[in-house]
């Protein structure tokens, strides 16, 4: 098995990357929903930039490993935290996360801001359309396409999945 190449991303990289979002969203949003933990901190950046205030957070768990391959990648969600209905029916909602790679977590994201009542429309900074499980659809807002695992400077050298450089 090929292993996955790897980018290692600086902050000024990220600038650049939010920079190439900003002139694509159309209209303005009531509120935003943070992906945890990948979505809170370009997602604070975006709406330190776009001046949106309401700013909620979504943690979404998906079966372990050895249930994963039992269960297949259409797993249902299990959503740790979430925001209530009511901050989000008939609100303009912009879901952020990093990366949409195979797609399912903002994708559940989005659909339970749906079914609340909720316009959510979905942005990352890196689209994979490589590992992607929903064919032709794609994130609303991204800023690049890439096939390769993202390491974000929020990531080196911290944390259990931390990345040493050297």
């Amino acid at each position: 098995m090929a292993q996955m190449r790897r980018e290692v991303l600086k902050w000024q990289e990220i600038d650049k990357l939010i920079d190439h979002l900003l002139p694509q969203f159309e209209g303005e949003f009531d509120a935003m929903i943070l992906i945890t933990r990948g979505g809170v901190i370009p997602g604070g950046m975006l709406a330190e930039a776009m001046g949106i205030t309401n700013i909620l957070t979504a943690a979404v768990d998906f079966p372990a490993e050895v249930a994963r391959e039992k269960a297949g990648l259409f797993a249902w969600p299990r959503f740790i935290q979430f925001p209530s209905d009511d901050l989000l029916n008939g609100k303009r909602v912009l879901v952020v996360d990093d990366v949409w790679g195979s797609g399912r977590t903002i994708t559940a994201v989005k659909n339970r801001v749906s079914a609340a009542g909720g316009f959510p429309s979905t942005c990352v900074l890196h689209f994979n359309p490589y590992r992607n499980l929903f064919g032709a659809t794609r994130p609303d807002y991204f800023a690049a396409t890439t096939d390769a695992y993202i390491v974000y400077p929020w990531e080196i050298d911290r944390g259990p999945d931390r990345v040493l450089l050297g």
